[in-house]
């Protein structure tokens, strides 16, 4: 299974913010749209990603004054990408080394999507359960 198996089941429409989003804005994007990270976009480029765990560092160092700060500042730069042909396995392989939770894919330069952890994990245990139902189904017939 690749990653545009899983785009294809989820969609490719992305949130995106911009560099020069204040972090409080990008915490309401996270808050209101209940997701985890968002890719920082420059025109058509992917820049960094804005998640979760940088708002928490950035509070940590800046405290509430960090909320007024560009995002450009907290994000995670350089960004750790996945193409669309990239196995599944080797994604959440990729996760798991480098301790990230979301990747966007590229194509070029350009944002076609993003996975996260979750997406990944889902459908892997999708693929288990159908090929356990298809196990069952062969010996009840058999």
């Amino acid at each position: 299974m690749t990653i545009a198996t899983i785009l294809a089941g989820k969609g490719a429409d992305v949130v995106t913010i911009t560099a020069d989003t204040s972090v409080q804005d990008a915490l309401n994007v996270l808050a209101v749209r209940r997701i985890g990270a968002v890719p920082v976009m420059e025109g058509d480029r992917v820049v960094g990603i804005f998640s979760e765990r940088d708002v928490i560092q950035c509070l940590a160092e800046r405290g509430a004054e960090g909320l007024g700060r560009a995002v450009a500042e907290a994000m995670t730069a350089p960004v750790i990408s996945v193409g669309r042909d990239e196995a599944a396995l080797g994604a959440l392989s990729l996760m798991t080394r480098r301790r990230v939770r979301h990747l966007p894919v590229v194509e070029g330069d350009r944002l076609i999507g993003f996975v996260s952890i979750g997406d990944l994990v889902k459908y892997r245990i999708d693929k288990i359960e159908a090929d356990a139902e298809a196990m069952r189904s062969y010996i009840q017939a058999v």
